[in-house]
């Protein structure tokens, strides 16, 4: 996919109260950060960033992190969020998902969203898929045991793709369905993305997964 280059884009995105900008030198500390202890969601590939937005007010409760490595596409949500009262429970990182654990420690942050990722199709860049074990590997070293990742696409063969990809790494699969927005348990309190929602409207249908960590304990 070719995005357009936003000329100032960084430098914007990097001027924006929600944007922290070397993460690293928080790693182990983002309690310290939000000034609380509350629970800390992050989402990856965050785009515009109606999600993580409207997740972070509507439950006050969390702290939310999103995530996006183009800022040409995360001007979008800092240009929104400057139009908005202030959201307390919300961060901004501009960072590739591949340094993680660069980022946080283990068990530092509880549940993981994935929504409409790239679907890198071609085969030998499976590795890039944010569902690949690769990634699942990356995620191990951030969530908890029972940590919980979910994840949202439009596109059939990815999510087969991540499927497999759960099982083989030994996850979790709590529910699943191959269309959200007709499955009213999993489509409660469902928040669409800017994407989501253009596809719905042409009631296409939606890939959901929910999953965790699970830790398999040596026995004797």
């Amino acid at each position: 996919m070719r995005l357009r280059n936003i000329p100032g884009a960084k430098e914007e995105v990097f001027k924006s109260p929600y944007s922290i900008t070397e993460p690293q030198t928080h790693k182990g500390s983002w309690r310290e950060v939000f000034g609380n202890n509350n629970p800390i969601y992050i989402e990856i590939g965050m785009g515009k960033g109606r999600f993580i937005i409207e997740n972070a007010i509507k439950h006050p409760e969390n702290n939310y992190i999103g995530i996006e490595k183009y800022p040409s596409v995360q001007i979008r949500a800092v240009q929104k969020l400057e139009k908005m009262e202030e959201i307390p429970n919300l961060k901004l990182l501009s960072l590739n998902a591949e340094i993680l654990p660069e980022v946080f420690e283990k068990g530092e942050v509880k549940g993981i969203y994935l929504n409409f990722s790239d679907p890198w199709p071609k085969d030998r860049h499976s590795k890039r898929r944010l569902t690949s074990k690769e990634f699942l590997a990356r995620y191990e070293e951030v969530l908890p045991d029972k940590g919980i990742l979910e994840f949202k696409t439009d596109n059939k063969g990815l999510f087969e793709f991540s499927l497999q990809e759960i099982d083989e790494k030994g996850w979790a699969l709590d529910a699943q369905t191959d269309n959200l927005h007709k499955d009213e348990a999993m489509n409660e309190g469902n928040i669409m993305t800017e994407y989501e929602s253009k596809f719905s409207k042409l009631d296409k249908p939606i890939y959901k997964l929910i999953c965790h960590v699970e830790t398999v304990k040596e026995t004797d």
